[in-house]
């Protein structure tokens, strides 16, 4: 039984009905032993501290679409969803809150206590995006949904962390690390944001020592100097040849501090030395390292000055830089202040100012797992889209570096290391003032392998220590960083560490959709760890989706105004709109600017999504014509025996629109599928064969049945060729069709998807049909031009060649005589044009409208004179181009014979103008 169509389109209604059809049906579904062929994506998990952003609405409109077409061609297609914990996000929200609603912090709740409100915050918000992404129409099988701290998937991080250790590739360590003194604890490179900030740079002399030279050296953060241990220069520099090996003074510490000589060092940079600050520098470090320089930490973790800045301990970072330099300009040893514009590392996720800093951290030897990876890289067993970023991943896995692994904060995987309190016990550091049994008990202290601390790396507490044979153990206080967890998510989502049935079905997954910003975070390590773990690689490609920007490219964020919630825009315009205008923009290129008109974060308008409701009820508008025009419908398919012209043309660009969408897909160029079918409906369908089929389904000639086939045919596989992009509103109109038409499908989602090879193009029909068009569209054009109203009828001669052409147009007298509303129509061939009328030129054909009212003429000529003037330079530069010798000596023959037609073409234009401009004269 078809459904029944409301005279108007209403996107919400819609959605919200055949969503909850759908899940209902369980055509969500993905199951194992049917037999089909398996088709897997894993989504990129969200933060279950956020909402639905315009990136992930781009990312899911491309998942989606992929999902359904995949399914439509017969695949058991499973997208499992999920969410990530978030670990420093998540945390840093309940903090928030704890402070705003009872100031208080994380220490005076306790490590048992504070997970308790975090659980319960997520549990409020964290399901909030899966309900959002329901209102964009995704189709995933929810039932799989999975979290990064489930049961399940927390064993298999711990099972991980443990093979990677057995492995020798996780330590302990100190190493130069990035610490956010606002989250208090420790981010990779990965997650530091670099700004631009305009700073200054300091140019300070350190005093020489026993007859050296002083020297200068610039710095854009005076406050490290207190720590510094030793100056650089270059070994090369003939300026400080001499001066290698002897010391100068740091100013205000009053310390001796080496000259050493070290390729670090640039000659080319001021005066060649640089201050060596082993503590607070990536690059120093390495330098310290160099020369067994001592290592001064002289700003903490909570990014105040330690007591090794002497009096200066215990000032904010800030304002101890703002003591130094008017104390070095005291003492005359600040020699100039120079205006300097450099990039500055952030915390992504609070923006605050990173502080590098020496410290003790979990860390992953990664060397031995890019090695193992990089082949299936380079022989492109994982393929990229774009393919550049798979060379990309390839020089990042071969210039890899070790990985701080742990976090020091209390949301996440805490690290399954394992101390005894006995035998570790210096190494063990009480925080947050607690006393030292409170502090371990609840998991608040920092360990210290270098004071004493001995982990034994476990799944759960040992039974007995091998050092004193006690039994009492403490675990690691420590989390592991989020992205290790969610590089297991590919086979953790689908049950490893067990062999389960999903694995055998659905892995490797097929294709993994993600933006450029985590390719490194994320995508390589997913490569590494499924190479590891599974033998596997975990997805067949990488498609990385455009970013999504502002209409004036600044990038969408809250804090700026700029953001923007997708379902401000189904809300206005409907999700299938919504996924129209950004399956509309996914093309090849990597930043995408959407036009909507943002104010303070709501969305007021944007033309692209209007596009697509407008083309939402284009679409409705003209499948009501035609489900209101089926009376006597048979359902039988169409025949080319007894099609005409407009049959035959639009079931031509049907198999060529059904081609090109086919070959997007394919190769991922989601624009231009849903570009070229936009045209195909709008244009090919609604505007022009709906008009041409009016006068047989109206009664007017043959051919009535014809026509009905043809409309339920062309529309029924536009339907399911656009169902990806427009789940809803494809649907309805679907269900709609007549029972014959639709084949035995309980519903489009499972309907077969338009394979190559149904139905041939026809070239002849289609230039043919594009003959006419041009024709009709002339005579509308000149029927615009002269003011004549659209229902008027008026007297349209044109003029062929020959009587052959004059036979050819007569067989579409009907359709001309509908679509130009002439009458009468007159055709044939050395027709003479009417007194006064207007005209044009389409190929050989003239075209001329008659003016019955004269002061309609005067606007005529004008336009013509317009007209004539554009044919007569085509025809002055087509000429010079001719005469060019060089031209015609190397052009091929068809190309000048090519160009010598277009020139008479010109001419003959330009003559039927003046002509027409001459008989305008008459009238």
């Amino acid at each position: 039984m078809s459904e029944v169509l409301l005279k108007h389109y209403s996107p919400q209604a819609l959605e919200e009905e055949w969503y909850s059809r759908w899940e209902a049906q369980g055509f969500f579904r993905a199951e194992t032993g049917t037999g089909r062929p398996a088709y897997c994506i894993t989504i990129p998990p969200p933060n279950v501290t956020g909402e639905l952003h315009m990136g992930h609405a781009m990312q899911h409109a491309i998942h989606d679409a992929v999902v359904r077409w995949q399914r439509m061609q017969g695949r058991e297609a499973l997208c499992v969803p999920g969410t990530d914990h978030a670990g420093i996000a998540t945390q840093m929200k309940v903090e928030e809150e704890l402070v705003r609603t009872e100031q208080r912090n994380r220490y005076d709740l306790g490590r048992a206590a504070f997970l308790e409100r975090v659980w319960a915050w997520r549990e409020k918000y964290g399901g909030a995006i899966l309900g959002q992404m329901r209102r964009l129409g995704l189709s995933y099988d929810w039932r799989r949904t999975r979290f990064t701290l489930d049961e399940g998937y927390a064993d298999a991080v711990l099972r991980a962390f443990e093979r990677f250790a057995a492995k020798g590739w996780i330590y302990r360590g100190t190493r130069m690390i990035n610490w956010c003194p606002s989250c208090g604890t420790v981010i990779s490179d990965l997650e530091t944001e670099e700004r631009l900030l305009l700073g200054s740079l300091w140019h300070i002399r350190y005093p020489g020592v026993g007859g050296g030279p002083d020297v200068v050296v610039a710095t854009t953060r005076p406050e490290t100097m207190l720590g510094d241990a030793a100056v650089a220069v270059h070994p090369a520099d003939r300026r400080w040849r001499k001066a290698v090996g002897g010391q100068v003074v740091l100013p205000l510490m009053e310390r001796l501090l080496p000259i050493v000589a070290d390729e670090y060092a640039d000659p080319q940079l001021g005066s060649g030395a640089v201050k060596i600050t082993p503590a607070h520098d990536p690059n120093d470090f390495e330098v310290g390292q160099r020369h067994q320089l001592p290592q001064m930490q002289v700003i903490g973790f909570d990014a105040r000055m330690t007591p090794a800045a002497g009096r200066y301990s215990g000032l904010d970072r800030t304002d101890c830089r703002r003591q130094v330099v008017e104390a070095l300009n005291a003492a005359g040893l600040l020699v100039k202040i120079e205006p300097h514009e450099h990039a500055v590392p952030h915390h992504d996720k609070c923006g605050t100012i990173i502080e590098p800093l020496l410290m003790e951290q979990w860390f992953m030897d990664m060397r031995d797992l890019a090695r193992l990876t990089l082949p299936y890289i380079e022989r492109g067993d994982i393929a990229y889209t774009p393919d550049r970023f798979r060379g990309y991943a390839a020089d990042w896995l071969g210039n890899i570096r070790d990985w701080a692994i742990s976090r020091q904060i209390w949301w996440g995987h805490r690290i399954p290391a394992w101390y005894c309190r006995h035998c570790s016990g210096p190494g063990l550091i009480p925080l947050g003032g607690l006393e030292r049994e409170q502090a371990l008990s609840e998991g608040s202290f920092r360990v210290s392998v270098e004071e004493g601390a001995h982990p034994v790396v476990s799944l759960k507490a040992p039974e007995r220590c091998p050092g004193c044979g006690g039994g009492d153990w403490v675990q690691d206080p420590d989390v592991l960083d989020t992205w290790f967890s969610s590089a297991l998510w590919p086979f953790a989502t689908l049950g490893w560490p067990g062999a389960t049935i999903e694995m055998e079905t659905f892995y490797p997954t097929d294709l993994m959709i993600t933006g450029r910003d985590i390719l490194y975070l994320w995508v390589l390590r997913m490569a590494m760890t499924s190479l590891e773990c599974v033998g596997k690689i975990p997805f067949k490609r990488v498609l990385v989706h455009p970013t999504v920007l502002t209409k004036d490219g600044r990038r969408m964020s809250k804090s700026l105004g700029t953001g923007l919630n997708p379902l401000d825009l189904v809300n206005l315009y409907g999700a299938d709109a919504t996924r129209f205008s950004l399956l509309y923009q996914a093309g090849s290129v990597q930043d995408v600017r959407f036009d909507a008109e943002i104010e303070n974060n709501q969305v007021k308008a944007s033309a692209i999504a209007e596009t697509g409701r407008n083309f939402g009820n284009k679409l409705w508008n003209a499948a009501r014509f035609a489900l209101m025009n089926l009376e006597g419908y048979t359902g039988a398919a169409p025949s080319g025996e007894t099609l005409d012209l407009a049959d035959r043309w639009l079931l031509s660009r049907l198999v060529g629109v059904r081609s090109q969408v086919n070959l997007c897909m394919e190769e991922y160029r989601f624009s231009e599928a849903v570009r070229a079918l936009y045209d195909f409906v709008w244009r090919d369908y609604c505007d022009w064969y709906v008009e041409l089929a009016k006068p047989r389904l109206y009664g007017q000639g043959s051919g009535k049945p014809q026509a009905q086939e043809v409309l339920v045919c062309a529309l029924e596989e536009a339907l399911r060729l656009l169902h990806p992009v427009m789940p809803f509103l494809t649907e309805a109109l679907w269900q709609a069709l007549p029972a014959a038409a639709r084949g035995d499908a309980p519903s489009i989602m499972v309907a077969p998807w338009p394979v190559e090879g149904a139905g041939k193009s026809d070239p002849a029909a289609e230039a043919e049909m594009a003959s006419l068009q041009q024709l009709i569209t002339a005579v509308r054009t000149l029927r615009s031009e002269m003011g004549l109203a659209p229902g008027k009828k008026a007297r349209v001669l044109v003029a062929t060649p020959d009587a052959a052409g004059a036979k050819t147009l007569e067989a579409q007298r009907l359709y001309l005589e509908l679509l130009t509303r002439a009458e009468p129509l007159v055709v044939g061939a050395a027709l003479e044009a009417p007194p006064g009328s207007g005209s044009a030129v389409v190929g050989t054909l003239a075209v001329y409208v008659a003016l019955e009212n004269p002061a309609d003429r005067g606007q005529e000529r004008a336009r013509l004179n317009r007209e004539l003037e554009k044919f007569l330079k085509l025809v002055q530069n087509q000429t010079a181009k001719l005469a060019n010798g060089q031209f015609r000596a190397n052009a091929p023959a068809p190309v000048v014979q090519k160009e010598e037609k277009r020139l008479e073409e010109y001419r003959l234009a330009a003559g039927q103008l003046q002509a027409s401009l001459e008989r305008l004269g008459q009238g």
